[in-house]
């Protein structure tokens, strides 16, 4: 970089810097001191409001930890766009790409060592907040993770998507080369089978990574599941449980993979702290979202989305690396060193989406939630499942209205048993 162009770099970084600490105290002023967690007038006293099921220490904790884990959230994203547009600014990424380049002549093994490269320098940067996170799940005591056992599944989470990424980015990379102008294109089409494939792949090759799947010990409540699901009709033959209790506290159950490797899975936790009815209207939830093929349309949802973020991309990429390659030191857009702009601009992509793909995913999970109340005809069950997870999770029952739309996949637990609630005083109308 010439030394004219310098101060103008210094300035953009620091420019970027300081709007991200903008950003984050703006964050912990509404967090902390703006936004309103309270429970309306109206809810309180009832089984929605959690001075009736929390006592006064758990009520203290799951303000302080839901607060904490918020603020994380709207930390961490912007952090790694600033990361990714430090590497640019700086020239970080055009350097990896020269070593790379020294390494090797084919541009495959060119693309897989520069990426060894960029995933490491991503690992090290991002390690400060995610060790953050870490403590205090442990000092909040929903983390029962040891370091070693922790460290052990951010390795492991290095080297698979570090793998994943190298299989990713030379099929962009090689469309690019081939497309010059309808590369997205190419890349959409292809990410359709990829996608369904790792749906695949990820419950039998992925997820044994990192915890031990195996069928449910307690019999009779496995022969209770498999009767709810022939009742909806599902061609469930086993019900998996999960050892998670060495890793925390919270509860959890899902359903994952689509067709021949589809799975449904309970934590441990969830079967020690949850009684046979609770599970039961967990497991009618997860059918649910069978029985509705909330999979399929997430599928179609993503190719959706996909498509046109990809169309979103390529025009924003191409404009960014003609205005600002030089600086940058990229050559061109088929530049390996410009990934760092396919990944942040991918990445503002998806966190602008994210309040209309959490509010679909809401959506469904409401459904799902009305599907186990018709299934299992158990209010209570409900009310104290949502009740328990609370508990469980120091989740907070009326988070501020951005955590809501950025972060929850899954309705508000004021809206859950509200919704308990209500469809109790319906069935009675009825």
């Amino acid at each position: 970089m010439d030394k004219e162009g310098r101060p103008l770099v210094r300035k953009w970084a620091l420019r970027a810097v300081i709007a991200y600490f903008l950003f984050g105290a703006a964050m912990y002023v509404y967090l902390f001191f703006l936004a309103d967690t309270a429970i309306p007038d109206m809810y309180k006293g009832t089984s929605i409001d959690p001075a009736t099921f929390l006592n006064s220490r758990e009520l203290m904790l799951s303000e302080e930890y839901s607060r904490i884990r918020n603020l994380m959230f709207f930390l961490a994203t912007p952090y790694q766009w600033l990361f990714y547009y430090l590497i640019l600014l700086f020239g970080i990424s055009a350097m990896f790409e020269r070593w790379a380049g020294k390494t090797a002549k084919w541009f495959p093994l060119q693309t897989i060592i520069y990426l060894f490269w960029l995933s490491l320098a991503t690992f090290v940067v991002t390690f400060p907040l995610a060790y953050t996170s870490y403590l205090f799940s442990k000092t909040y005591n929903i983390s029962t993770q040891h370091f070693s056992s922790w460290m052990k599944d951010q390795f492991l989470d290095f080297w698979v998507g570090y793998a994943t990424m190298c299989v990713v980015v030379l099929v962009i990379y090689s469309m690019m080369k081939k497309f010059k102008k309808k590369w997205w294109l190419a890349v959409w089409v292809l990410s359709i089978p990829f996608s369904i494939l790792m749906m695949f792949i990820q419950p039998v090759v992925i997820d044994p990574l990192y915890n031990d799947f195996y069928p449910l010990k307690d019999k009779q409540l496995e022969m209770k599941i498999l009767s709810l699901a022939d009742e909806a009709d599902i061609p469930a033959e086993h019900v998996y449980e999960v050892d998670m209790s060495k890793k925390t506290n919270a509860l959890n159950a899902y359903v994952t993979g689509v067709g021949s490797n589809s799975r449904i899975v309970l934590w441990d936790t969830t079967l020690e702290r949850l009684d046979d009815e609770e599970v039961l209207f967990i497991m009618a939830h997860e059918m649910g979202h069978y029985v509705e093929k909330h999979i399929y349309k997430g599928i179609a949802g993503y190719v959706l989305l996909s498509f046109v973020g990809l169309w979103l991309t390529a025009k924003l990429m191409e404009l960014w690396v003609r205005k600002r390659g030089k600086v940058w030191k990229v050559d061109s857009m088929t530049s390996i060193s410009s990934l760092p702009a396919f990944l942040l601009i991918t990445s503002i992509l998806l966190f602008a989406a994210s309040p209309l793909t959490n509010w679909v995913s809401r959506y469904q999970e409401m459904r799902a939630d009305r599907y186990a109340l018709e299934m299992t005809e158990d209010r209570d069950a409900a009310v104290r499942t949502f009740q328990d997870l609370t508990r469980a999770g120091l989740s907070q029952v009326n988070p501020p209205y951005l955590v809501k739309i950025f972060r929850y996949g899954h309705p508000t637990m004021l809206e859950r048993i509200k919704m308990a609630d209500e469809f109790e005083k319906q069935k009675d109308e009825d």
